[in-house]
């Protein structure tokens, strides 16, 4: 597999897309919910794969993940993934609905998998403006499972890209309401030499 090598500031250029990605996403959530929605990004690296289940509290931990693969010139791997109780409070705070001890109801998981879709759809959007790449999602995949189970599946279907992903984690806030999210952007290794090219960074 491709290991990525980046430099400081080629590290600088993919923290930035991740901040303007983040950044349409929490707008696009906002006009979803017709209230305020604040997104931050703080934190935007690099992590090795046997790292990012440790990002998301071990392999076991449970999580609700919305999975896309990205098409077009830049073809990689895009999760967006929310712990059992971030996805609860973001069920409840934010779309008005209540979780039950017994699970998800066919209507909350489609409002999750629906806020997943508008979320990645406007985060791809915003790249593919700023990088001048066309960059679109396929139809959502939701799965709920422990961050192990949900990292390997993306990681097998896809077995060619690198070894590490572009971690961004966010946070979103509604009034004192705070659900932690994270976005997985994994992009096959040749998309990477594509965006810097485009970008014209050596």
């Amino acid at each position: 597999m491709n290991q990525f090598q980046f430099a400081e500031f080629q590290m600088d250029v993919l923290k930035e897309i991740g901040n303007i990605g983040a950044g349409h996403a929490a707008t696009a959530l906002s006009k979803m919910l017709d209230k305020q929605v604040d997104m931050n990004v703080p934190n935007a690296k690099l992590v090795p794969f046997d790292q990012i289940t440790d990002s998301l509290g071990g392999e076991e931990q449970v999580v609700v993940a919305v999975y896309f693969r990205v098409l077009g010139d830049a073809p990689g791997n895009l999760f967006f993934v929310l712990t059992h109780d971030s996805a609860k409070k973001l069920l409840k705070g934010m779309i008005g609905l209540e979780v039950t001890a017994d699970g998800y109801s066919d209507l909350e998981l489609s409002a999750l998998s629906e806020v997943g879709n508008i979320l990645a759809g406007s985060y791809l959007s915003s790249l593919s403006d700023f990088i001048k790449i066309n960059m679109q999602p396929t139809v959502p995949a939701l799965a709920i499972d422990m961050a192990g189970a949900i990292m390997s599946y993306g990681m097998i279907e896809y077995g060619q890209m690198g070894e590490q992903a572009l971690f961004i984690d966010t946070m979103f806030m509604d009034g004192s309401e705070e659900v932690e999210g994270h976005f997985f952007l994994i992009p096959d290794p040749d998309s990477v030499s594509k965006i810097f090219q485009v970008l014209g960074v050596q």
